[in-house]
């Protein structure tokens, strides 16, 4: 098969997040199959240099969007088994940041037509088209509007975020005639939907794993989608990510200061105590070190940690928290670490080397989401030897599974309810457990290290996918 994945981000050559740690690693993961994949993302100016100058020019054309004409060049070059096509216009790509500019519906929607319209002069045709979230949204659309069937799988990684927009939008933004928005594909609760309507053009849509596909379901989570994931659930599949196990390899990761392995585990001991020193925290090999890396917003649970950070404390613990976000958020922990000098460090910061290190240095790993789609982080921390602390919901009640100290089963800490006194109690039981049961503890570190997060099972899983369409 010639499989072409369509994304806004893609690592290594631009990240904001996790969208681009999945179409990083999915794509050569399916080519070690043998399968052809490709991925086409924009040329924004953030893609650094080193890339450029293993690029090599295609072709250009020109776009329209609308009473727009635009210039799109393509460029591509090879990397991991992979094939990686550029689509180039500084006008919507050369920007400050990937997201966040008040034209970003008409950026994506071009970087939509175009994808299109680029296919012709892909060196593979492609026989499935992989599109992903809001940005990509109208890649179906714009497909079915020219008359081309070719097959399209969809899937959301984050349903809170659907590309929503005025009903004015459609002919004079999108180019695309009324009748898509008067005929109810892409209208939703009177506005635009984009993500709606790839849901409903698309052949096959998939989210990052089966508990968060059912979630959605469920009004609670699907963002007011629920009746048009009622609607697809025919073609609806629930597929958990994995993670690069190549780049994140505690027995090989330059940023650590010490390597180790499950089998020889001795130098996370040296990587705890050097992220202790760089971040001022007490010299306390024996004192268990709870982290988060983290997006600080809503979402993530934060405020269950906001009522519940002294209990925490009082269990006799150090905190480490990194990551941006919302300003209440930063301040709340940038407090706490005035508060408990030596024991609370908040970087309010995202840097890459250092959330290793402090996925290498940490004992515990919290996750409170209220959702989560799938999650990323508790997989690389568990990769990492930290043992996982999470409500579940989403990917991580398909991940993480509760220790159970009657048989020993299990390989985190979880709890169910959305409530800050039953996530203190589980973090008082996992800090217990690594005082009074070295044994199980290090059984659990152990199970988390060993673990097949690989792409190799999700890569097999959309492989079956692409060939039923």
């Amino acid at each position: 098969m010639n499989i072409l994945y369509i994304t806004s981000e893609a690592a290594p050559f631009c990240k904001t997040g996790g969208l681009a740690d999945v179409l990083g690693s999915l794509p050569p993961a399916v080519a070690a199959e043998g399968d052809h994949t490709a991925v086409l993302l924009p040329l924004y100016s953030q893609i650094a240099q080193r890339w450029r100058e293993k690029m090599n020019f295609r072709c250009y054309i020109y776009v329209d969007l609308g009473w727009r004409h635009e210039y799109c060049g393509l460029f591509s070059l090879e990397y991991r088994g992979v094939t990686w096509y550029f689509a180039d216009n500084e006008r919507y790509f050369r920007r400050r940041g990937l997201y966040g500019d008040m034209d970003d519906g008409e950026r994506f929607a071009f970087f939509s037509k175009a994808a299109v319209a680029l296919l012709p002069h892909l060196a593979e045709y492609p026989n499935v088209v992989h599109c992903n979230d809001w940005q990509t949204a109208l890649v179906p659309v714009y497909l079915r509007d020219a008359g081309n069937d070719l097959p399209v799988v969809f899937t959301i990684h984050n349903v809170e975020y659907q590309g929503k927009y005025g009903p004015e939008t459609v002919e004079d933004l999108f180019g695309l005639n009324r009748g898509w928005y008067d005929g109810g594909i892409l209208r939703m609760d009177g506005c635009v939907n984009l993500m709606k309507g790839a849901m409903l053009t698309a052949n096959a849509v998939t989210t990052v794993s089966p508990t968060y596909a059912a979630q959605l379901h469920d009004p609670a989570y699907a963002e007011g989608l629920e009746s048009v994931v009622d609607a697809i659930g025919w073609k609806m599949h629930g597929v958990v990510n994995g993670i690069d196990t190549v780049t994140y390899d505690p027995a090989a990761d330059p940023a650590l200061p010490a390597h180790y392995t499950a089998a020889d585990p001795a130098g996370k001991a040296v990587c705890k105590a050097s992220l202790q020193a760089a971040l001022g925290l007490a010299q306390e090999p024996d004192t268990p070190l709870i982290a988060m890396v983290t997006r600080l917003v809503g979402h993530k649970g934060l405020d269950l940690v906001q009522q519940a950070m002294d209990g925490i404390m009082a269990a006799g613990c150090q905190f480490v928290v990194l990551g941006t976000g919302d300003r209440g958020y930063e301040d709340f922990f940038r407090w706490k670490a005035g508060q408990y000098p030596g024991r609370v460090s908040a970087q309010i910061l995202y840097a890459e080397d250092l959330s290793r290190r402090v996925y290498a240095a940490a004992d515990l790993f919290l996750m409170p989401s209220r959702s989560e789609p799938c999650g990323l982080s508790q997989m690389i921390a568990m990769r990492y030897g930290a043992v996982p602390i999470v409500r579940e919901t989403g990917g991580l009640k398909d991940t993480v599974h509760a220790y159970e100290a009657w048989n020993g089963q299990g390989n985190g800490f979880t709890f169910a309810n959305y409530n800050a006194g039953d996530m203190c109690h589980v973090i008082c039981e996992a800090i217990d457990l690594y005082h009074d049961n070295k044994g199980a503890y290090a059984m659990l570190q152990q199970r988390g290290m060993t673990a097949d997060f690989s792409w190799g099972r999700s890569a097999a899983a959309y492989r079956h996918i692409y060939e039923n369409l």
